[in-house]
């Protein structure tokens, strides 16, 4: 078992050629994303972010600090719970990953993390995403 441990990540600015490769990856063009011009004139002023655009990044957020702490082992994703997409994340926001680890349990020869996860938009109040990302340790 792990004593409690959090952090958190660098700041991520989201690009829309980061947008659009995701859009090309996962066949999702709805306009809000790859539209600039009709985006613009649409609810938020700019293409957003998938939410699952920066749920994808929570790995990279987060799994060095991580793997720093728990030392070198497997780690695979094994689900989310309650997941939210709070907040839109317009082209051109900064993002970062905080995250606290809540539960480690034995699982067999293995081990189960919950670990609470919520992505802060830079100067934004409220934050984009909040969830808990279940992995298994290896």
């Amino acid at each position: 078992m792990i004593q409690p441990i959090s952090g958190q990540s660098d700041w991520f600015e989201i690009t829309q050629a980061q947008i659009n490769q995701f859009a090309d990856a996962t066949h999702d063009h709805q306009y809000l994303h790859v539209d600039q011009q009709r985006a613009a004139e649409g609810p938020f002023g700019k293409t957003i972010a998938h939410g699952f655009l920066y749920l994808s990044m929570v790995p990279h957020m987060m799994l060095d600090d991580l793997l720093a702490i728990i030392g070198d082992a497997t780690v695979i994703n094994y689900g989310v719970n309650d997941l939210r997409f709070i907040s839109p994340v317009p082209v051109g926001s900064r993002i970062r990953l905080n995250w606290q680890v809540l539960s480690d349990e034995p699982k067999g020869k293995n081990r189960l993390l919950t670990v609470e996860i919520g992505i802060e938009i830079q100067g934004v109040e409220k934050p984009a995403m909040a969830a808990e990302w279940l992995l298994y340790i290896l």
